[in-house]
Order: structure tokens, then C-alpha cells, then sequence
């Protein structure tokens, strides 16, 4: 992992000397000269990185040496982010002129080659703290390049090998071989059965290419012994001519494995020297025979690899079957397999049978019969993994007393001494197969406690904010985390996924075992621990200065421990968790954590919706925070930010939502150049978005711009609805209060049909409460005519909207639309025709008061209406009492063939469903709750049952999703 850390350091150090040079370094020829020392110890020793981490596992002073290496490398990564974010804020500071600061953002990286004279400095003073900072630099550094001289010394005691040049007596994971003893598997009954079935199976006559079935699962799980077992069968070998077994390992190589083919073909491979001559005689050997290959432990995915092999084992009668067992799904995709099947923990009871079988073996009856209970706790350690039930069980069948094996069940049986016995070798050879990137983002996860479940875009952040993903401003961050996550989740580093209605991941969680693999890797840096009682957490006390990420969760009474202001290295700190009490967190406790702590790149205080906040504002020191990315102060209290946030130059996500009691943002937001997501959205006493906003033109995300009275005119310091045409990389946009706008024109201005990145719009035509007098309902239809989003849109909202109808002209074009929200459009009469937005997947109509029929015009005049929908939603609509298209002869293939969800809620006088749900074989899940709808009553008069033998019926607000039941707690609100 320390590779990840050094080399974009090296990038930093390569940059940081470039600029210098621009700059005139040679006002302070010592910042060259350190750097350049700096830069050359950096090199030598990420030349011997790998040999370092390969020997770390056994040897514990070159565990302490990288330990040391990591410390001083975030000293340095520390000293240049301050370095660079000097001279950002001279730049910024003096920036009067919005002109100056929109260019400045729109390079591709933070130039510092301005003038001074661009912010309002003169020359001459700008130049004098540019000396000034220089000089800082120097020294800083010096003092570095005596830690790290010390460093590459020890380096050199330990004779590391550099890299390409390991040597050949580090141990290659064991051979894996077709023989097993079928007893001694336990469980894998059902897996069994089906691959059994699979490769028993006739293949079919349409069927083109090779039947490749892929058994995925993480280390140790079980997917060798489950090939074993099919090798094994007396069915399975009746029916091929030739079973064949090859061992790919690590690395996918061409000519060993076609080698070890054609030896396990009985074929002498002697004279075969080129890897195509040993190709062909494969292929003469299976053609007109029907083979049986096992490919055990495949990692690559480089289908220029495989592809030789594709094709050569074609030659072999169809009913031929090759099995691949790999971590990673992205090699069984990529190997072209018909059939997956995953493997996955074994029972809890399995697991002790394992356990039992081997830590019991030969004992005596009444030895067993003592030791059985802790036994049992031991094997619940394994959580299912057959590999490590048989390293531990092996561990405890020599240990003979009571107190040993209660010295086994209390210690860390994941640390030094179990991995080097081969209990987590299956994880670290996973591990160590990732990008050097991707290690790091894998060992961050051990910040969070076991059993938790860890939101996808929370964890992305995270990266984020440490720089795990990149410091290239171009790169769109989130897609980076995005690839490093699903890089993790097809190696089986997490499990248990929560998806969204598109079948994207959201949650997940990570295998107590793997976390145990990820604290071990992370070398005690990541720490989560619950604070219950009135002393301090004596986990934060014994790590100390070795914590740089901390998760609190602090139990309601207990105090918050002040000794976390004592660890200087933090980087990350997460207040809240499972359980959390903020009652023992107030402003003067951040103020102390500001104070100590200025080497935070992540910050939450975010408060779970049922506990009281005590926070009532951000104390000013915020401001020391100079490497802070993101800051989450989510559910608070607070009225204001403070201005001083605005010096948090490398912020790039702030998040308020839900603080509803803010009234205002810092004026000089527009000096945060790099912020990218700006959520706000539940901040209802806003009354305006400052001028700043028109400025953050590296925004992706603004949730919430809240329109002043007057469409901003009325004040100065009022952002005016035009200026969000700046943003041009905006992805997500909301605006509220479009009832205080008062010049159609400004709307038109604003162009959104010209932001080609803008996937999400959502429009609230509300309107501030003291600004007296309602709008026309005109006045609604010529401003959303006006607010044309540009064609590529996929989601949309339009909410408080007073027009009759909300059917504006740009709407039917919008081909990509997959999602569309009608929220409280209270006059709106008549459903316009949406049947016709062919992409249209999610489907929500809430609180339309005022219509009472749903006819064929909701169709349109299409062949097939709504033809991709998969969800639909009625709710809150107090007139709706006809569901009724009025057409015949239209088959039920017609009208919404893809519907898998319905819910009607609240539409107290809806007596019926339309016909063509009787015949709907696709419909999964039906809510019907405060509605006359008896049962499930169509409009001829049938109450058919039919329905609910194809889908969950539901009228239980108890049964409801939680997006529904979050609506309806918002709307009684």
C-alpha cells in the first residue's frame, strides 16, 4: 500500500518543482536543492517497494520501517497541499473581479503564474510573500529530508531487492490438484447439485461457442474443493472423454498453461517449444472428443490472453465444458461463461461440523464435551469460510488445555502469527493483486466498524477527500471511485449489496474476516470505536498518533473524548455511526478539534434524524482546516457559516442538507474555485444563494438554488437565477422559489438547454410567504417553457407548479427521460400524454389535487404506451376516482408491458383499476393503501384474484417502501 502513497507524492514533488521554476525559484535557491534531495530519496525508495511489502508480512522491523515511511510521507504530502494552497489563496484573496476568478477556474489545474496585479495586490508586495512562503517551504522540507535521510538508510540495511529484480525463492502459492476427499466437505450440497446438473446438461443446438461455467467467490471460500467434487463424480466421468486440470494462478501464462493442457491430455510435450505448436497439438487432440477442463484460480482479464485458447478448444465435440474458478467476475464475463455460479459462506452449523471434524480429531469423548462451547465460539469466528474453519481448527487440535484454547477465542486471530500460517494468505494474494491505488481505497474501509453497512457515494467521498482517486481536476472523481469500487466488489472484498430500482450497487458490506485483512493493512491507521461510558475510549488512548481515520459513535451520556484532539495525524474524523448521541458535542469542542487537528480532510458531524443537535454554529477557526476536501454538517442546528470557511480553498463537497434552520450562506462562497458538490437541499429558511455561487464553475452538484424575491434584483448580495449559466459541468441542478422570479427573460438567459452535462433538474415554483400576492397561472406556463433542459436529460422534477397542465413543448423530445416527478401541481386538471416518452422508467404523480380522470390521453397516441415504464406511483390525489383509458381491443402488451411496480396511496376515491392490469404477467409488487378499492377490483366488475398470485399485494402502510413513507412523513409535516 505505501507504493500508492510515494508515487503520487513523486508526482506532486515533479509538479511542485515545475511551477517553481515558472515562479523564479531562485529568489529561494534552498527549495530546489530540498526538493531535488527529496525527489531523489523518494525514487530510490520506490524502487524497492515491493520487495518491502512482500517481506513485511514475516519480517516485523520492516513493518515498522514502512510504518515510519508512511508517517513521513504524509508529513510531505502535507507541507506541499499547504504549500499549494498559499499561494491559491494570494491569488484569490485579492480577487475582486468575478471575471478574474471564473478564468482562473477554468484552467485545467490552479495556474500560480497571474499577475498580482490581476487581485488587487502590488507587484511588489505580492512578490515579497511569495519570497515569504518559498522560505517557509524550504525549511519545511529540510526538516523532512532529515527524517526520510535516516529512512533511506535503514533501507539499505535491509537489502531490499528493486523492482524486476525479486528473487526467485519467494513462495508461489500451492498447486491445486482435481483429488478430494468427498467427506471431507461439509455443506456445498446445493452448489454441487447445480454445477453437477450444468455440466451434465445437453448443450443446445443454438448455442454457439464454448459452454464455459464460472464458479465466483472470494479466497477460501470453497470454489477448488467444489471443482474437486465435479472432478470427482462417477456421472461426470462417464460422460467425458478426457477431464483435464490446470492450476492458472496469478499470472496468466500463454505457454505454461498450454504446456500443462497438453501434458494433462497425456501428450508429450517434449520438442514443443513455441506456444502455437503446442496449440495445435491440443487441437488435434480434442478434436472428436468430449473434454471436461478445469481452469483453477484465474485472475486475469485480458482477453488477448485467452483468446488463442477460445478458439483452439472449439475443435472439441459440443458437448465439451470448460469450468473456471475465479475471484473476480469481471474474468468470467470476460472468458465469454454461459453460466455463474457464485459461492457464497457456509451455515453457521456447516461451518462447526468443519470445525469439529478436524480441531476434535482423536480426542476424548469428555475433552470435547468441555472444550465444545468455546469451540463453537471459535468456529462462529470463521463466518463461513471453509479455508480459514480448517487453519483454525488445524491451530487448535494441538492446543490440549481450557485456558489455551480461551487465549485463542480472546486474542486478534487475524493478526502476524495466523497470517503467516496461511489463515488470510487467500485475501493478502488478492490484496496484493490490486492497483496500488485501489489497496489503499480497500484498507480506508477498515474505518468502519464490522457488520456495517457502507453507502457507495459516502465511501467514494472519502476517497476523495484523501486523494485516494487522482488529483487530475479534469477527471470526473466520482467515476474513478465508481471503477475502484466495483474493482473491490468483483474480487469479493465486499458483500451483502443493496441495490436501487436501475440494479446499481448503494450499500454494501465487507466480511468480518476481510475487515479484520483491511485493519491488518492499514497498519492500525483506520480506527472505529464506540464511546459508552464516562471514560475516555481506551482504544483511542493505546493507538494514539498512529490513528489518521476515526469513526465516533457515541452512546447517549457519554462524553465526547477530548483526547482525540491529542492525534495530530488525523485526516479523517466520522462523528456519528450505528448509535449516536450529540448531546456531548457543542461548538466549543469543534473549536478545540479545528485548533489541533489541521490535517483533517474529512469531517462529518452529521446527525441521525432522532437525536437532538446541539451544534448551533461553526466556530470561526474553522479556517485552519487548510487540507480540508470535505465537510458534512448534515440534521444541524445552525443559522450561518462562518467566512472564514471560505478559506477552505481545497474544499470540494460541503454538505448542509437538512439543516433547516440555515438562513445563510458565507458571502465570499465564490473563493471555494474547487468545490464540486454543494448539497443544501431541506434548507428551507435560505432566503437567497450569495453572488459567490455564478463563480463555482467547477460544480457538479448544486441540489438546491434558492431564488430571492425579486429573482435576486432586490439585493446585492443575491445570486440572480441567470448566473447558474456559468456552471457548464453541472450534472445535478434544483431551483426553488421560481415563483419570485418576475422576468420570464432571466429564465430564458439562463440557457439550460446549453448545459450538455445536466442529467437531473428539478423545479419548485414556490414562493417566499412574506413576498405577499400569488402569481398568474400563466406566469407558471411561460416560465417552465422557458426553463428547456438540454435533450440528454434523464431525471426530472416539477413541483409547486400553478399552471392547468404541465405539458410544456420541450417535453415530449426528451428521448433519454427515465425518470419524471410531478410533486403538488395543485390546479393541473389533466395528465399530459407521457405514454409517449419512449425511455420513461419511473413514473411518480403526488398531490394532484385537482384531477379527477385518468383517460387515454395519460396513453398518448403511441403503438405501445409507456413502453420501457417499470414503476409507477398515485399519491396524495383527493379527486382521482376514475382510472379509465376507454379503449378496446388494445392487448395488455399495449399499455406499460415492462410495469413491475404499482402503488395508489391516499386517493380516497379510486373504486378500480384499469382492465389491462388483469392480463399484466409483469407486475411484482402493488401497494393500494386509503383508497375504495376493494381488494383488487377491476372495472368490470371482477375481483380477480389472478393478480395477486403473480404479484405481492400490499395495504399496510407498515409494508411500504421507505421512499414513500419519507414522502408521507413530509407531507403531514
Amino acid at each position: 500500500m505505501v507504493d500508492a502513497i510515494v508515487s503520487p507524492l513523486l508526482e506532486m514533488l515533479i509538479s511542485f518543482a515545475a511551477e517553481e521554476m515558472q515562479q523564479q525559484a531562485q529568489l529561494v535557491t534552498g527549495v530546489k536543492k530540498e526538493v531535488d534531495k527529496l525527489t531523489s530519496n523518494l525514487r530510490a525508495i520506490e524502487a524497492v517497494l515491493d520487495d518491502a511489502e512482500e517481506r513485511l508480512v514475516k519480517d516485523k522491523a520492516v513493518r515498522l520501517w514502512l510504518e515510519q515511511l508512511k508517517y513521513v510521507s504524509n508529513d510531505i504530502e502535507d507541507v506541499l497541499d499547504e504549500w499549494i494552497t498559499a499561494r491559491r489563496k494570494l491569488q484569490i484573496e485579492g480577487g475582486v473581479d468575478d471575471n478574474a476568478l471564473v478564468a482562473l477556474h477554468k484552467k485545467k489545474k490552479v495556474c500560480f503564474c497571474f499577475p498580482a496585479s490581476c487581485f488587487g495586490f502590488k507587484q511588489e508586495e505580492f512578490g515579497f510573500k511569495q519570497v515569504f512562503l518559498r522560505h517557509d517551504i524550504a525549511v519545511k522540507i529540510k526538516e523532512i529530508n532529515e527524517k526520510l535521510d535516516d529512512i533511506a538508510i535503514q533501507k539499505d540495511r535491509f537489502k531490499f531487492l528493486e523492482s524486476g529484480s525479486k528473487s526467485s525463492e519467494i513462495p508461489r502459492r500451492v498447486q491445486s490438484a482435481s483429488f478430494i476427499d468427498e467427506e471431507e466437505i461439509c455443506g456445498r450440497v446445493s452448489e454441487k447439485n447445480e454445477l453437477i446438473s450444468k455440466l451434465l446438461c445437453e448443450s443446445s443446438e443454438h448455442q454457439k461457442g464454448l459452454h464455459i461455467i464460472s464458479i465466483v467467490g472470494m479466497g477460501g471460500i470453497g470454489k477448488t474443493a467444489l471443482a474437486q467434487l465435479a472432478c470427482n463424480n462417477d456421472e461426470v466421468n462417464r460422460k467425458f472423454d478426457k477431464i483435464l486440470w490446470v492450476c492458472v494462478s496469478e499470472a496468466f501464462e500463454e505457454f505454461r498453461i498450454a504446456r500443462a493442457i497438453v501434458e494433462a491430455l497425456d501428450v508429450s510435450s517434449s520438442g514443443l517449444g513455441e506456444f502455437q505448436s503446442l496449440l495445435k497439438t491440443i487441437s488435434k487432440s480434442i478434436t472428436g472428443k468430449r473434454f471436461f477442463l478445469v481452469l483453477d484460480d484465474v485472475w486475469d482479464g485480458d482477453y488477448m490472453k485467452w483468446e488463442p485458447f477460445y478458439h483452439c478448444l472449439k475443435n472439441g465435440l459440443p458437448e465439451s465444458k470448460i469450468l473456471v474458478t475465479t475471484r473476480k467476475e469481471s474474468v468470467a464475463f470476460m472468458m465469454g461463461s454461459t453460466d455463474i455460479i457464485p459461492v457464497q459462506e457456509l451455515a453457521e452449523e456447516e461451518c462447526w461440523l468443519l470445525f469439529n471434524r478436524i480441531a476434535f480429531f482423536g480426542r476424548p469423548i469428555e475433552e470435547c464435551v468441555k472444550l465444545e462451547k468455546i469451540g463453537r465460539k471459535i468456529a462462529g469466528k470463521c463466518r463461513g469460510l471453509p479455508l480459514t474453519t480448517k487453519a483454525i481448527g488445524s491451530l487448535m487440535r494441538s492446543k490440549k488445555t481450557e485456558e489455551e484454547w480461551q487465549r485463542i477465542l480472546s486474542s486478534e486471530l487475524w493478526k502476524i502469527e495466523e497470517i503467516e500460517k496461511g489463515v488470510l494468505t487467500p485475501l493478502w494474494l488478492s490484496y496484493n493483486d490490486l492497483p496500488s491505488r485501489v489497496k489503499r481505497c480497500f484498507s480506508y474501509c477498515a474505518v468502519f466498524p464490522k457488520d456495517f453497512n457502507i453507502e457507495k457515494e459516502r465511501l467514494i467521498t472519502l476517497w476523495m477527500a484523501q486523494g485516494y482517486l487522482g488529483v487530475e481536476q479534469d477527471e470526473e472523481t466520482n467515476i474513478i471511485g465508481e471503477e475502484y469500487f466495483n474493482i473491490l466488489a468483483t474480487r469479493s472484498f465486499f458483500q451483502e449489496f443493496k441495490k436501487d430500482d436501475d440494479n446499481r450497487i448503494i450499500e454494501c458490506k465487507m466480511h468480518d474476516i476481510v475487515h479484520d485483512f483491511a485493519q491488518f493493512v492499514s497498519q492500525n491507521e483506520c480506527l472505529s470505536t464506540v464511546v459508552s461510558g464516562s471514560e475516555e475510549s481506551a482504544a483511542i488512548n493505546s493507538l494514539g498518533e498512529k490513528v489518521c481515520h476515526l469513526m465516533l459513535s457515541i452512546h447517549e451520556g457519554a462524553p465526547f473524548p477530548i483526547s482525540t484532539c491529542r492525534i495530530k495525524r488525523m485526516r479523517s474524523l466520522l462523528i456519528g455511526g450505528v448509535v449516536f448521541d450529540h448531546s456531548s458535542l457543542d461548538g466549543n469542542i469543534l473549536e478545540e478539534l479545528f485548533e489541533e487537528l489541521t490535517s483533517l480532510r474529512a469531517i462529518e458531524v452529521s446527525k441521525l434524524f432522532y437525536t437532538k443537535s446541539t451544534i448551533l454554529e461553526i466556530p470561526t477557526n474553522v479556517k485552519r482546516l487548510v487540507h480540508l476536501r470535505y465537510l458534512n454538517l448534515s440534521h444541524q442546528s445552525i443559522e450561518k457559516l462562518p467566512e472564514t470557511l471560505c478559506e477552505l480553498y481545497n474544499l470540494q463537497k460541503l454538505d448542509v442538507s437538512d439543516c433547516y434552520g440555515l438562513k445563510e450562506l458565507p458571502q465570499g462562497i465564490g473563493k471555494l474555485v474547487n468545490m464540486k458538490h454543494l448539497l443544501d437541499d431541506k434548507t428551507d429558511s435560505l432566503g437567497h444563494m450569495p453572488v459567490g455561487i455564478g463563480r463555482l464553475t467547477s460544480l457538479r452538484t448544486l441540489v438546491e438554488f434558492h431564488v430571492s424575491g425579486g429573482g435576486g434584483v432586490g439585493g446585492s448580495n443575491a445570486c440572480r437565477l441567470e448566473s447558474l449559466k456559468n456552471l457548464e459541468l453541472l450534472h445535478v441542478c434544483g431551483i426553488r422559489r421560481l415563483g419570485n422570479v418576475t422576468d420570464v427573460g432571466e429564465a430564458k438567459r439562463l440557457e439550460l438547454d446549453k448545459m450538455k452535462y445536466l442529467s437531473c433538474l428539478r423545479l419548485w415554483f414556490d414562493k417566499e410567504e412574506e413576498d405577499g400576492g400569488r402569481r398568474k397561472e400563466e406566469d407558471d406556463q411561460q416560465l417552465l417553457e422557458a426553463l428547456q433542459p438540454p435533450l440528454n436529460l434523464k431525471e426530472l422534477l416539477i413541483g409547486l407548479y400553478r399552471g392547468n397542465t404541465v405539458f410544456p413543448g420541450w417535453m415530449m423530445p426528451l428521448t433519454n427521460l427515465r425518470s419524471l416527478t410531478l410533486e403538488k401541481c395543485e390546479k393541473c386538471k389533466q395528465i399530459p400524454p407521457l405514454g409517449k416518452l419512449s425511455s420513461l422508467e419511473k413514473l411518480m404523480i403526488w398531490g394532484l389535487k385537482s384531477v379527477k380522470r385518468v383517460a387515454n390521453e395519460f396513453l398518448g397516441i403511441e403503438i405501445i404506451a409507456f413502453p420501457k415504464l417499470k414503476s409507477l406511483t398515485f399519491y396524495w390525489m383527493e379527486e382521482f376516482e376514475e382510472w379509465d383509458y376507454g379503449i378496446t381491443g388494445m392487448g395488455s402488451t399495449s399499455i406499460m408491458p415492462c410495469l413491475s411496480y404499482l402503488a395508489i396511496i391516499s386517493c380516497p376515491k379510486l373504486k378500480a383499476l384499469p382492465d389491462h392490469f388483469h392480463q399484466m404477467t409483469t407486475l411484482k409488487e402493488l401497494y393500494i393503501l386509503g383508497c375504495a378499492i376493494p381488494g383488487v377490483r377491476f372495472r368490470n366488475g371482477k375481483q380477480e384474484d389472478l393478480i395477486s398470485q403473480r404479484a405481492n399485494v400490499y395495504s399496510r402502510e407498515y409494508d411500504l417502501p421507505q421512499q414513500i413513507k419519507a414522502r408521507m412523513r413530509m407531507y403531514s409535516e
